[in-house]
């Protein structure tokens, strides 16, 4: 037995010390799904200039969204649905992306380390950390990885439905946003359990 025990970890292919990242992105938007990225950073390939996404500018994300794709031992991205959100509430959806974003990393993590305060229901040792995608490297990659997905999932929905400025303002509530909710309506990817939108008359 001893000698089996010996022979499946010589083959086990699970690195004993991997830990991912995990954000999200577009939890306070009226509109679209919310979307979450789990990353395991190679040591021997670092990136520079990895910091809270929301502090970085929209060339510098993208410049570093294909550089953590290109360097980065796994990541994986994963969103919620917005009839999920509507379905599950917001906190719970976005357990749900990051969840799916963690199953979908190609080699298991042995941790992971969470932005904020709440943690998904995952099969590996969770941590959350309060601004952790400006603490953590790996967290901060997360963090880059989930908004720009999600800021390209919405310019192709402004190609959809052009009269909301989706591309403009990212579904959060701006007041163009809102005034064109009063004259439009709520269109299909608006989130109907927010309150901007659930209160609309013609809703």
């Amino acid at each position: 037995m001893k000698k089996q025990n010996t022979l499946q970890a010589a083959f086990d292919w699970t690195s004993p010390g991997l830990v991912a990242g995990v954000d999200e992105a577009g939890r306070g938007p009226l509109a679209g799904p919310v979307v979450a990225a789990a990353v395991i950073l190679d040591e021997d390939h670092p990136i520079e200039g990895l910091a809270d996404s929301k502090k970085l500018t929209a060339l510098r994300r993208s410049v570093l969204f294909e550089e953590i794709k290109a360097k980065a031992l796994c990541c994986s991205i994963a969103q919620a649905s917005v009839e999920e959100i509507d379905t599950l509430n917001i906190l719970q959806a976005t357990m749900l992306a990051m969840r799916r974003a963690v199953d979908g990393l190609r080699l298991p993590p042995v941790k992971i380390l969470v932005d904020g305060n709440r943690i998904p229901v995952v099969r590996c040792e969770a941590e959350a950390i309060v601004k952790g995608d400006a603490k953590v490297p790996c967290i901060s990659a997360a963090s880059i990885l989930a908004k720009v997905y999600r800021d390209q999932l919405l310019e192709h929905m402004h190609e959809a439905y052009p009269q909301y400025g989706f591309s403009v303002h990212k579904g959060y509530g701006t007041a163009k946003h809102l005034a064109a909710l009063q004259e439009h309506g709520a269109c299909p990817e608006h989130r109907k359990s927010f309150a901007p939108v659930k209160n609309l008359k013609n809703y």
